[in-house]
């Protein structure tokens, strides 16, 4: 039987082309009919292809990070032949060495900057750690029926905040450049857009403060025997800035050019009023 194409998908209104994000399947995979493929990327949305006949993905005609137009070409199946299926994980798996565990925090990370949106919103709909998850899909990307089997197998939920790795030391400071999607790059370009051109209006959220009272009333007289200086608030203001920046590192983040840039280092700006004048120092952490 002769190949049956896979094709992009008719494209939104106002939409002229798409992008190829994430192939689930690489050539000689056996695919089961409706099963999703591979995932296009527009300026507005993230379209999912599946398959239309079972049997195996004969060919990848686009590759991940390809333009593409309605009803392009982007693959082909053989229908109703057999391919390779991933193995199944040996029950043992789960019971990995130590040192397995031990991965470095930068791998996971840069593994989860390759996830597909479908595929970090799955994973992080059912809190889980994308780390412990094996990928089959082409170059060891993980597919919804990879998310699926972990889940089936009590898989590894995400470990909490507070166990994360401890960051770098001050003289280690890097920073990691992630080249933004196609959507995420038009959503940047929409907010700055808005910023510029309306009114900005600040969120006011009342928090408990007795606790802070309570540590200022019990260590402020010591504190300020040994330092000098009284015990203020913004001690703890910096201290809670950099806890939060610590658990969402996308709000550490900037925006260069087509790449978001991740820091790894915490720089908290402080206005301090001097008789010159108003003076902004940072402390570095």
């Amino acid at each position: 039987m002769s190949s049956v194409d896979i094709l992009v998908p008719d494209l939104p209104e106002s939409v002229a082309d798409a992008t190829v994000a994430t192939w689930h399947k690489k050539p000689g995979d056996s695919v089961e009919r409706d099963e999703v493929l591979v995932e296009i990327e527009t300026d507005k949305v993230v379209l999912e292809v599946p398959a239309s006949e079972a049997g195996v993905l004969d060919a990848i005609v686009e590759d991940e990070g390809a333009t593409v137009l309605s009803r392009q070409i982007l693959g082909r199946i053989r229908p109703g032949a057999s391919g390779d299926k991933p193995a199944a994980e040996p029950a043992k798996a789960a019971e990995a060495a130590p040192a397995a565990q031990a991965a470095p925090a930068a791998a996971a990370e840069e593994s989860n900057d390759a996830l597909s949106p479908a595929i970090r919103r799955l994973i992080a709909e059912h809190d889980l750690d994308a780390s412990a998850i094996k990928g089959s899909g082409v170059g060891g990307r993980i597919t919804r029926e990879d998310v699926e089997a972990h889940l089936a197998n009590g898989g590894k939920k995400a470990a909490p905040a507070a166990e994360a790795a401890p960051q770098p030391a001050l003289s280690a400071r890097s920073e990691k450049r992630v080249p933004m999607t196609r959507l995420r790059k038009r959503v940047a370009e929409r907010l700055l857009e808005a910023k510029n051109s309306t009114a900005m209006l600040t969120t006011f959220n009342e928090i408990n403060m007795q606790p802070i009272m309570d540590l200022r009333k019990q260590y402020g007289e010591a504190f300020e025997k040994r330092h000098g200086v009284r015990l203020g608030f913004m001690s703890f203001y910096i201290k809670a800035v950099v806890e939060a920046l610590k658990r969402y590192p996308e709000v550490n983040a900037s925006i260069d050019g087509d790449d978001v840039v991740y820091h790894n280092y915490f720089d908290v700006s402080i206005a301090v009023s001097t008789p010159r004048g108003l003076v902004t120092r940072f402390c570095a952490t």
